[in-house]
């Protein structure tokens, strides 16, 4: 089968970050689907596995890790699925990636596409969904009210890809108000667009925008990027007790400014249930047939913001630069081989 994967890490202007190359089609266990991909996207977390993580032997990496593809085979205990059926997931840190052909993903961290969505629209939102979705209803318990708290949430970084649907699973999921941070016309107009009620420009003080605003403390912040550069800003404007999540990876985070205000500090790993096989593993699968409904509904909508081309080292090898660059926009989308 044709996949794309790297033997070294290495900037992705240099020749062989990423190459093309042919492999066996794997086969299934027990647990698994054998899925035929038909679309795949490209998220930072593809970056920097690239940049950390290197080949063992002769096996090359293969990245990539959101996917929309067609059940061809099931493992002896696999129970929901069939061969046929349309699938859409974010997959699993240990194993090989979506940039191939046929891949391997446990049953219980999948789900039916939305029927809706074109294979290269669905393919934008699984690794995203997930992320937001836990975040918020798993982490930060946002439907739990903060007392004193304005019922707000402050998304930092609205305009990317989490962000994006962040703020959508607000919108269709709560009666919170939603304010995302978007520093150009161009990303301001995005977040307005998803739903969010307020923006602000994440490029000048936060607490002083917010407070213009007239709602009062925000009881939760989802900090999506450069946590480090806005901690003092987020202690000032959340409310006492309030919930700070993060996602990103800060080389120096110092929470201390938190203390005064009993802050609770959330992090959230995607995939952290499928890595620890945690016994709610399947809480995954239930979150993606739950925002398939959404999207069905008219709820929720792709954050696809542009289909590259066919999944190959070319296609890829441009998309990681994009993403590296800190400029990207909703999500890039690769299809078909």
């Amino acid at each position: 089968m044709k996949a794309v994967g790297y033997n070294k890490s290495l900037p992705i202007d240099q020749a062989n970050a990423l190459f093309d190359f042919e492999t066996e089609r794997p086969e299934p266990g027990e647990h698994d689907l054998l899925v035929k991909i038909q679309a795949t996207s490209v998220n930072p977390v593809d970056t920097k596995v690239r940049m950390r993580k290197e080949a063992e032997g002769d096996t090359p990496v293969i990245l990539g890790w959101d996917a929309v593809g067609t059940v061809v085979e099931t493992g002896s205990t696999v129970t929901g699925y069939s061969v046929g059926d349309e699938i859409w997931y974010a997959g699993d840190l240990n194993r090989q990636g979506t940039n191939a052909e046929y891949h391997l993903v446990d049953y219980r961290i999948v789900g039916k596409k939305p029927a809706s969505l074109a294979a290269s629209e669905a393919a934008a939102l699984p690794l995203t969904t997930l992320t937001a979705f836990e975040m918020l209803f798993d982490r930060l318990q946002v439907t739990n009210t903060v007392p004193g708290a304005a019922p707000a949430v402050v998304i930092i970084g609205g305009a990317g890809g989490v962000g994006s649907i962040a703020i959508q699973l607000l919108r269709a999921l709560t009666e919170l108000t939603v304010i995302a941070t978007a520093s150009r016309p161009e990303t301001q107009s995005w977040v307005k667009e998803l739903g969010a009620h307020h923006v602000v420009n994440h490029a000048e003080p936060l607490a002083e925008q917010i407070s213009a605003l007239g709602i009062g403390n925000p009881g939760y912040v989802f900090s999506t990027n450069q946590t480090d550069r806005y901690v003092e800003q987020l202690a000032e404007l959340i409310a006492p007790q309030g919930r700070v999540g993060l996602i990103d990876d800060p080389a120096n985070l110092t929470i201390m400014p938190f203390k005064p205000k009993s802050v609770s500090i959330h992090w959230e790993l995607m995939y952290t249930r499928s890595l620890f096989h945690t016994p709610d593993m399947a809480r995954q699968g239930d979150i993606l047939n739950e925002v398939a409904r959404l999207v069905d509904a008219g709820k929720v909508r792709t954050t696809a913001t542009e289909t590259l081309g066919a999944v190959n080292a070319e296609t890829l090898n441009k998309a990681h630069a994009i993403l590296e660059s800190g400029k990207a926009r909703g999500k890039l989308v690769l299809e078909g081989f």
